[in-house]
């Protein structure tokens, strides 16, 4: 159970100490006062501050390195944060500790389309059924992603194409009247990008992207280990970049957007059109077994040897691999991350989008650019939303917290 006095730093050097703490383990007073140059004497005083504010707290001595041991400082044991990652057909809630180890989470199919009453109310039931799994009343603080733009400052989604009566509405603001928090929200790949950032396999990369293939499309951008959200918030949105002039009409209202080629949705209406005109016969035979199709069934198509079902996946990994490589002569990252639900239609996808990017980009900008595969599965998500909102507790000021 948190501690009655938990609440946020009070100063820039108190953040600097949590998030040093969140992100690197206990520190000593002498490590903390070189780290952040100031003197020892500061740090004890910050540190006893941070003490009575329920966020950090001694926990012994530090190893010897002669002379008087130092004392260790530690973020408090009792802190919870809660991340909520919301996608198109499903959403993933858990609960971290101060330094964002998820201690208990789950995931739950869920439409998007139901509209934000609906989610959000499977979202807060799943959420308080994982707070009562580990003893938890009240997290310190929530962290949200919404699977479209977000206006980070108000809290809001805005005119997002795959969520139909989510424009305007105050999803920062209605979650945390219900659960007694702080609470931020952003768009979903953003999120995945900070959970990659944290605890993925981006840990050691200061600019990279973070590619999600879901229902839509996104982009995550790190610069110089800052997420990049662009002056209104929609940096990264990638999937409503033209590939085709012409083609099929977007969820967004536009024709020939990269999302209407790639997209989960876009993978679920071909191999539908695959189905009925007989080109893909095991498609054909799931359909008629199930009545419905979605991009999953095209990668057991393909795992039963259906070679239109295989061309489907590699279309679908050309587009990305084209917008890929004109980012990459823009943008020069040092690492790409694939990561979203279509990543599980197996090595194809991932094929098709590396031999694309990197034939059409300058070898000088991909010669040391590995593409590769999210690890962290549906716990991203939960981990980049609960450092959103450490981010938010941790600092002083944060003008994206309800």
């Amino acid at each position: 159970m948190l501690h009655s006095l938990a609440g946020r730093a009070e100063s820039p050097m108190q953040a600097r100490i949590l998030e040093l703490l969140r992100d690197d383990g206990p520190l000593s007073r002498v490590q903390l006062a070189d780290r952040i140059g100031v003197s020892r004497t500061t740090i004890a005083a910050e540190v006893t501050r941070l003490g009575e504010l329920g966020l950090a707290q001694e926990v012994g001595r530090a190893a010897s390195s002669g002379g008087r041991r130092s004392k260790l400082v530690d973020l408090d044991p009792d802190i919870r944060f809660l991340g909520i990652s919301i996608g198109a057909t499903g959403l993933s809630v858990g609960v971290t500790d101060g330094r964002l180890a998820v201690l208990a989470a789950r995931s739950v199919d869920c439409d998007i389309r139901q509209g934000p009453e609906a989610v959000l109310a499977t979202a807060l039931k799943e959420a308080r059924a994982v707070m009562t799994e580990i003893g938890v009343e009240k997290p310190l603080g929530a962290g949200i992603g919404v699977p479209g733009p977000v206006d980070f400052h108000r809290g809001v989604s805005v005119s997002p194409p795959i969520m139909p009566g989510w424009d305007g509405y105050p999803v920062r603001d209605a979650v945390a009247r219900e659960l007694g928090c702080p609470v931020v929200l952003d768009n979903d790949v953003n999120v995945l990008a900070v959970g990659e950032q944290h605890a993925g396999v981006a840990r050691a990369a200061r600019d990279f992207l973070f590619v999600k293939i879901g229902t839509g499309i996104g982009c995550g951008i790190v610069v110089d280990g800052e997420l990049y959200r662009g002056v209104d918030g929609c940096a990264g949105d990638i999937g409503h970049i033209r590939v085709q002039d012409d083609g099929p009409l977007c969820a967004c209202g536009n024709t020939g957007c990269l999302e209407a080629y790639s997209g989960g949705a876009a993978l679920a209406r071909d191999a539908l059109a695959a189905a009925k005109s007989g080109r893909s016969p095991v498609l054909a035979e799931t359909l008629e077994t199930q009545g419905r199709l979605s991009a999953a069934d095209i990668g057991v198509a393909v795992s039963r040897g259906d070679a239109y079902a295989l061309q489907l996946i590699r279309d679908s990994g050309h587009g990305v691999g084209q917008v890929l490589a004109s980012l990459v002569s823009f943008f020069n990252p040092s690492l790409i991350v694939i990561g979203g639900r279509v990543t599980g239609l197996g090595h194809a996808l991932l094929a098709e989008i590396r031999s694309v990017t990197y034939r059409r980009s300058l070898p000088l900008a991909t010669g040391n650019l590995p593409i590769v595969v999210s690890e962290l599965g549906d716990e991203g998500g939960v981990i980049g939303a609960a450092r959103l909102i450490s981010s938010s507790v941790y600092a002083p000021y944060h003008d994206g917290l309800a």
